[in-house]
């Protein structure tokens, strides 16, 4: 049975500024974002761990919106190249953001090296999976609703909103347990700091064999 948390979890940690470890505040964050980005210029504002968790979705939010453009056939060769690209980097920067987050949570929570069951996922991961739900949500609504569409269309919607919801609020709900879990040293996770290999020329085997070669006569 899932515990119960109480309430928000605060840590101080240097030199990021007193950080809330509060999953559905988190959620709610995303949510909120989502639907004023829609409307307004995108941009992060937020301070300490807030801030990276915007980014984060701020990176979701872009990749989301490139992946809808390179699938389009109307658009010429040239369109869907710079959404390729865009997407290439805007999932390079959503990664490492996730990590960063990872990084603050080590940093605030000390996750014990041993000695207690290991969670499988970080803070990060989970954060990043709640943003890509906070932006299935909104535009599965958008379904719901849009004009033209069949009731049959909207009524798959609806079902495939409900999923959604559901999945998003386990989500928190687990993502909660970690912190609280963490912090009284019951549960830990670890950091690996993983990397995109096919975005390192020296990792990846068609940028290094297809170089073009500098110093020739």
């Amino acid at each position: 049975m899932r515990r119960l948390v109480s309430g928000p979890l605060f840590f101080n940690s240097i030199p990021l500024p007193p950080m809330i470890f509060d999953a559905q505040e988190i959620a709610a964050r995303q949510t909120d974002l989502t639907a004023h980005w829609h409307t307004l210029t995108p941009a992060a504002s937020g301070e300490g761990f807030a801030r990276l968790v915007e980014e984060n979705h701020l990176r979701n939010f872009a990749l989301w919106h490139e992946e809808d453009i390179a699938r389009r056939d109307d658009l010429g060769f040239e369109a869907v190249y710079r959404a390729k690209r865009n997407i290439d980097r805007f999932n390079q920067e959503r990664n490492n953001f996730a990590e960063e987050m990872d990084k603050a949570a080590v940093a605030a929570l000390q996750p014990a090296e041993s000695g207690c069951p290991r969670n499988s996922e970080t803070p990060g991961m989970m954060i990043d999976r709640l943003s890509i739900l906070a932006l299935k949500e909104f535009h599965m609504h958008e379904e719901t609703v849009r004009p033209g569409a069949g009731a049959a269309h909207r009524e798959k919607c609806l079902e495939k909103l409900a999923r959604i919801r559901r999945q998003r609020a386990d989500l928190a709900g687990c993502l909660a347990d970690l912190f609280a879990d963490v912090a009284a040293k019951c549960r830990t996770f670890s950091v690996y700091y993983q990397f995109k290999m096919y975005n390192d020329p020296a990792l990846n085997p068609q940028l290094y064999r297809h170089a073009p070669q500098s110093g020739r006569a």
